[in-house]
């Protein structure tokens, strides 16, 4: 293997690690995290999300690679507003859940805590971090063209890329859960803390499909 090669692939890994640290990730998955009582199992949450991600960048990606071809504009603006959508449902229902649990406590302390005990979703994060592959495909495709030479070295680099996004979600969950963790058993913050990664999901999917529909021009496009 080429030391520029290694170099190359070397690079994928560290992208993979800042690229799970997008906002847009990190939203998406604290609602997922928040809800475990369990660091360990907050920390499962990120990975689950780096699997499905890349096991839909490799795949999708790898298509294209093949195909020498390159996805629109228009479509991949499209895949992007589908995480908008996700983050607005994902806060949504992270803030229904909490009025539900404050509605429950009201009845029954004892009941509410065993409603706290219900723990994340894997198969939650793992359709989470599906879509997010499916939106960073165009981008990936892309980016891994630009930097090896052949079909194998291609298929390498989203791999590699793929394991550090991975590794960087699994870091950031852990750290991400440690509040929630820590509050777990002060119901009035731990429902707060909630609430508040949902506000912040659905603002920022809002905007995110704002962003893409009318200052990128995604609406035009579809006109």
């Amino acid at each position: 293997m080429e030391v520029s090669l290694i170099t190359v692939l070397a690079l994928g890994f560290i992208l993979g690690i800042k690229h799970a640290i997008e906002p847009d990730h990190v939203i998406a998955v604290s609602t997922i995290a928040c809800k475990s009582k369990n660091l360990w199992h907050s920390s499962l949450a990120g990975v689950y999300w780096g699997i499905g991600h890349t096991a839909t960048l490799f795949i999708i990606g790898f298509i294209f690679i093949v195909m020498k071809n390159e996805i629109s504009d228009k479509w991949s603006m499209s895949l992007e507003f589908l995480v908008g959508i996700m983050l607005a449902y994902l806060g949504t229902t992270s803030i229904l859940r909490y009025r539900g649990n404050k509605k429950h406590s009201h009845l029954d302390p004892t009941e509410s805590i065993d409603w706290n005990k219900r723990e994340v979703s894997y198969f939650k994060s793992l359709f989470i971090g599906f879509v997010h592959g499916l939106a960073g495909s165009a981008a990936m495709v892309l980016l891994t063209m630009g930097s090896v030479n052949s079909l194998w070295q291609g298929g390498v680099y989203l791999l590699i890329f793929g394991l550090g996004t991975i590794t960087g979600m699994l870091l950031f969950t852990t750290v991400l859960g440690l509040p929630f963790v820590l509050s777990k058993n002060r119901f009035t913050l731990n429902r707060s803390l909630i609430m508040t990664t949902g506000v912040i999901s659905i603002v920022f999917g809002i905007y995110y499909m704002y962003n893409l529909g009318f200052s990128e021009g995604l609406f035009k496009l579809w006109i």
